[in-house]
Formats: structure tokens, C-alpha cells, sequence
């Protein structure tokens, strides 16, 4: 196996693990494929993701899936894999990227799963209402997620595609005092009537900078069970709900069109590699 690119995307083998890929763009770990084995999640945020997916529905139950970001597509071949017949819509922006995926790491057939080149909030406004049981935002223009993508319009605009049931899933990077986390809360908040926050305990101390996984529903979450998976999985996490969650939006309000900014910069270091 060898390095492949498309400018700033770059797909490199795993030397320890046969037929798993990173990709980086721009030299930022994006996405882990193994294709072997699409339940195999290297990245503790995919894990994380996936807790809240398998919890979603019954075991094996096909899902209607919105991806936010499309990367390699890890968690949509994790979504496949687990869940047969699920029906899945990715919006990507970046077609060359696209492009290096579909040829160097093809989706097995009939695996649902259909990739459009669309603004991610260009792709929430052409969906119907009402047609999808989970969306998964995990969009990064370099290292932020763009602004346009934090607004109280924008969780409307997610909450308006989703069914009563569903779920809203979010991958997002902070550090304490979580000024960026904090206004989506407060954002999502406006919108849905339950939420929770999963991390490692370092990150929500304070310590590092780091990946969080917001999930917001107006129904209640399952939150003992995706507290026990957290806690026991290879890279431990915390759940925050209820008042412990609330001291990260304290003072926070939500965010509007015009007061909207990306994600923070991450200190240099915490992501990128070799």
C-alpha cells in the first residue's frame, strides 16, 4: 500500500493494521477506515458517535440517516455494517475529496449510502421534514466548523429534518472555558428540550484541548446507558446532563446569523501529526 492525494487531502496506509487508512487533510487527522472491519473506530469521537447510534434504535433496525461532513465516511460504514438497509445521505463539499475516497476506499455494494457535493446547510434546507431518525454534523473547513454552521437558524434548520424521535449529533472541539461549546448549547437548547455532552474527564476539567460529542432530542436520552458504555470503553468518557451540563452555557446565549464565528483555532499540536 501506498500514500495517495488529491491537494490537501491525503490518504496513507496503516502499516500496523492491513487495509486501514487515515486521511488527513492539511495534515489534520479527518478520518480512520478500516475495510475489513467498518465497526472498527479509532478515533474516541467516532466511538463516542457510535454509542449514541446504537442506542438510537433497536439492535439491527435500519435507520434514515443525515451526515453532516463526509471525510472517508467512517461512521456511515459503521451505520451500514450495523444496521442493514439503513438509508444514508452525506454532504461533502469537497468533491476531489470525495473523489480520492470513491477511489481508494469504494463503499461495498448496496451499502445506502449516497454522497452529495453540497453545503451542509444547503443540504439540511433541501430535505424534507421529518425524514430523518439522526443527523451527525461533523463538518470542518480545515480546523473549524464554519460559522454558518452554529446559528439558531442552523439547529432549526437541523430539528426541522429530523423526526420527533430523533436525534441531533455533533462533533465539536473546545477548551475550558468552552466559550465555542457553551454557545451551542445555549443554540441548541432554543430548539431541543434535552441535551447531553460526552468527553474525556481531561477535557471537560479543563486540561486539554479536545473533542466533544453534543447530542440534543426532544425526547429523553438515554442516559444511563450511554453513561455505563462511555465509561467502560477503550478510551474512557463522561456524560454531563442536567446541572452539571448547564455550567457550560452559564452566561452563554444563542448564537444569531450575525453574530456568528467559527470554532476556536486548536492549539498547535493537538491534532495534527508526523
Amino acid at each position: 500500500m501506498r500514500t495517495v492525494d488529491s491537494g490537501s487531502a491525503k490518504l496513507m496506509p496503516d502499516v500496523d493494521q492491513p487495509d486501514a487508512w487515515l486521511l488527513t487533510v492539511d495534515g489534520t487527522p479527518q478520518s480512520y477506515v478500516d475495510l475489513r472491519d467498518p465497526t472498527h473506530l479509532e478515533f474516541e469521537y467516532t466511538r463516542r458517535v457510535a454509542h449514541v447510534l446504537d442506542l438510537a434504535a433497536p439492535a439491527g433496525q435500519p435507520l434514515d440517516v443525515l451526515h453532516l461532513g463526509g471525510g472517508a465516511l467512517t461512521l456511515p460504514r459503521y451505520v451500514a455494517a450495523t444496521r442493514p438497509g439503513s438509508r444514508q445521505r452525506v454532504a461533502e463539499t469537497d468533491e476531489a475529496l470525495s473523489a480520492l475516497v470513491g477511489e481508494h476506499l469504494p463503499l461495498p455494494e448496496g451499502s445506502g449510502v449516497g454522497v452529495e457535493a453540497l453545503d451542509a446547510r444547503s443540504f439540511l434546507d433541501a430535505s424534507p421534514a421529518e425524514s430523518a431518525d439522526i443527523v451527525i454534523a461533523d463538518v470542518y473547513g480545515g480546523v473549524h466548523v464554519p460559522a454558518h454552521l452554529t446559528t439558531l437558524g442552523y439547529a432549526r434548520a437541523a430539528c426541522r429534518v429530523l423526526r420527533p424521535h430523533g436525534l441531533y449529533v455533533a462533533n465539536l472541539a473546545d477548551s475550558a472555558p468552552f466559550p465555542f461549546v457553551g454557545a451551542q448549547l445555549a443554540t441548541l437548547g432554543e430548539v431541543f428540550t434535552h441535551l447531553c455532552l460526552m468527553a474525556e474527564p481531561s477535557v471537560l476539567r479543563g486540561r486539554r484541548f479536545g473533542n466533544t460529542v453534543l447530542v440534543a432530542a426532544h425526547e429523553p436520552l438515554p442516559l444511563a446507558e450511554l453513561s455505563r458504555r462511555a465509561a467502560s470503553d477503550v478510551f474512557p468518557a463522561r456524560v454531563e446532563s442536567g446541572p452539571a451540563l448547564a455550567r457550560f452555557s452559564e452566561g452563554r446565549t444563542p448564537v444569531q446569523d450575525g453574530d456568528a464565528t467559527p470554532s476556536p483555532v486548536p492549539p498547535r499540536g493537538a491534532f495534527t501529526i508526523g
